[in-house]
């Protein structure tokens, strides 16, 4: 729910029961309440503005509260041909629909509508649309930044690392679409036009994904010291990644990957790289079983592909810690780890060598976060 900040206390089994049972438009709690619950449902905390305790959860029980005084209608039937009380998630029918300000969904969490739609099929999400944003703003409340960084405080932040994964997308005046898109044309370097850069959303990876990137980035550092050197934690860059698109995720502000196991985009949003895939598109890699990526924006297109039909195509932009890189020039296909004492491969453009482009390959997973993801013209 936006910004909300909650209070953490633990769900009562007894609450929950009791608001399954509710009539249809009384989602009120009836039974023994807790202080600490929302006044309506006695399930989830009451909202915290960070100035006062509001009786209820959010909108929707506030709202239940507010009506509550309707008479009581019959039970309607939910899709999966459930009695479900209306105000309740059509899915568990025991927790309140979400209600992002503007309109209620028919599910309380993106758990309940995920598990309501079949494999492949993308999970509607309403899209992050500050009210009047300021220049450069937060990218999930739209207000004004005093501090680097995509969220203007720990509320916000919070609250977008809990609807991951996710993509939000950047506005075009943001100074983020700037670097994003520069970063894109400077690093075009095929003989072929540039393609004009649509959409930049900024990925919310999983924090199990960012915990385990965050950890590998500080075990590389403590080896080879690169901030002393005046270089970024553990020789930190950001590289380009293109790959298969099976959805539309991208398209026209849609945010919600996709549930297919074998859309590599959404599987890379959802749990970050992983080795197992590697070869399954072009079967080899010239320089072994790694993670490829590249400062060569038109590299990278060259392995972006739609299996939709769509006008634009999609791109990562990710974080990756280089490390202590190994320069080589020719390839060696038989690699699976780097050479000992070093981090990751530099395969670099020399004449007599075997790149047109450069690459940069990582031999686990935790090296690659995925950070953007760029729409540009197909």
């Amino acid at each position: 729910m936006g910004s909300w900040q909650y209070i953490h206390v633990p769900t009562q089994i007894q609450a929950a029961q009791a608001q399954q049972s509710a009539p249809a438009n009384m989602t009120r709690f009836t039974g023994t309440a807790n202080p600490a619950m929302c006044d309506t449902c006695n399930v989830r905390p009451k909202y915290v503005d960070g100035q006062k305790t509001h009786p209820y959860c959010g909108k929707t029980c506030a709202a239940a509260a507010k009506n509550s005084h309707t008479p009581n209608s019959k039970l309607k039937r939910n899709k999966s041909g459930k009695a479900s009380t209306r105000g309740l998630c059509d899915h568990c029918n025991s927790q309140p629909k979400y209600n992002d300000g503007k309109k209620t969904h028919p599910y309380c969490s993106r758990t309940c509508a995920q598990k309501a739609k079949p494999a492949g099929t993308p999970v509607a999400q309403p899209t992050i649309q500050p009210a009047n944003p300021v220049k450069n703003g937060c990218l999930w409340c739209g207000k004004a930044m005093r501090n680097k960084g995509h969220f203007c405080g720990r509320a916000c932040t919070s609250a977008a690392e809990n609807s991951a994964p996710r993509l939000i997308e950047v506005p075009q005046g943001h100074d983020t679409f700037k670097s994003v898109a520069d970063q894109f044309k400077t690093s075009w370097r095929h003989q072929t036009i540039c393609p004009t850069v649509r959409r930049v959303y900024k990925v919310i990876a999983p924090p199990a994904s960012i915990a385990k990137y965050e950890a590998y980035r500080a075990t590389v550092e403590r080896r080879g010291n690169f901030v002393s050197a005046g270089r970024s934690a553990g020789n930190e860059n950001r590289r380009w990644h293109g790959t298969t698109r099976e959805c539309n995720l991208g398209d026209n502000g849609n945010c919600t990957p996709c549930s297919s196991q074998t859309c590599p985009l959404c599987c890379i949003i959802r749990t970050s790289y992983d080795l197992n895939c590697f070869g399954k598109k072009t079967g080899w890699g010239r320089f072994g079983h790694g993670i490829y990526t590249s400062s060569t924006s038109s590299k990278s297109n060259d392995y972006s592909w739609n299996t939709n039909s769509s006008t634009l195509k999609a791109m990562l932009l990710n974080k990756v810690v280089v490390g202590k890189g190994y320069k080589m020039t020719q390839d060696n296909t038989s690699l699976k780890a780097p050479p000992t004492g070093y981090d990751s491969v530099l395969a670099e453009v020399v004449n007599g060598g075997s790149l047109n482009h450069d690459e940069l390959v990582c031999y686990t997973n935790d090296a690659v976060l995925p950070s953007y993801v760029v729409m540009y013209d197909a």
